[in-house]
């Protein structure tokens, strides 16, 4: 089974940012950001409001203290500042959560911060520290430094799958600063081949191996509405949705 995650929470003061209102009803997990590549105090208690009134699941979603590069510009950091970071962000979010009647249900790195667990073993560790002190699981990936980790010291983790993102020969997401419109019948069939068969074409032309046990939708994407309304529905057509 399969759930749908999409980051939320990333405007900021009088800027907005994504649309995530009308994209909570095509989703089951809302990954909030936490104030250091975007979001503010008063964002992230809004936006666990309109998670609550849409019956969805909230998780922190921490990223590298750069909001003017929205935390996807690599940094180097030590693995206890990774550590201290996450426990920071997500501290915060479980704070505003709780006063909502909230728990949180996972965390998932955002950005760059996601693509420095996926290829650097103390990053990865740093992260598992958090997620082993916080008891939460991780929206991961597969085949990587966070899946070897997650494994080895039990961290209970799911592979994530990018719905609206292009993929390298190594079977790797291609982070890019902004995130151009995509077809939502090519996303759909893209989903679909990822959960069914575990494969995904590359930019190259490649096909590659994935693993698909949660489907990301990024609010910021141009059509993210529609992206979002097919990835649920193939989801549903196949039953394989899950809101656990």
């Amino acid at each position: 089974m399969v759930t749908i995650n999409c980051d939320m929470g990333e405007s900021f003061g009088i800027y907005a940012f994504g649309d995530d209102t009308a994209c909570m009803p095509f989703v089951t997990h809302a990954n909030i950001a936490c104030g250091f590549h975007a979001s503010d105090p008063v964002v992230m208690r809004d936006t666990l409001r309109k998670a609550k009134a849409a019956g969805i699941n909230v998780g922190s979603h921490p990223g590298l203290p750069d909001r003017e590069g929205f935390g996807r510009r690599r940094m180097q950091m030590r693995r206890d500042e990774i550590y201290a970071l996450i426990m920071y962000q997500t501290g915060a979010l479980q704070a505003l959560a709780a006063a909502e009647g909230l728990a949180l249900s996972h965390i998932k790195p955002h950005g760059a911060l996601f693509g420095m667990a996926q290829n650097e073993m103390h990053v990865a560790e740093g992260v598992a520290d958090a997620a082993e002190a916080l008891g939460l699981p991780v929206i991961a990936y597969s085949d990587c430094c966070m899946s070897e980790v997650f494994t080895r010291r039990g961290i209970t983790f799911s592979c994530e799958f990018y719905a609206d993102l292009d993929y390298d020969d190594d079977g790797r997401q291609i982070i890019s600063r902004a995130h151009e419109s995509v077809a939502p019948e090519a996303v759909a069939e893209k989903v679909r081949r990822a959960v069914l068969e575990g494969m995904t074409t590359a930019v190259s032309g490649k096909d590659v191996s994935v693993v698909a046990e949660s489907i990301c939708v990024h609010s910021d994407t141009p059509n993210a509405i529609a992206v979002a309304k097919a990835v649920h529905q193939v989801l549903t057509d196949e039953a394989r949705l899950t809101t656990a």
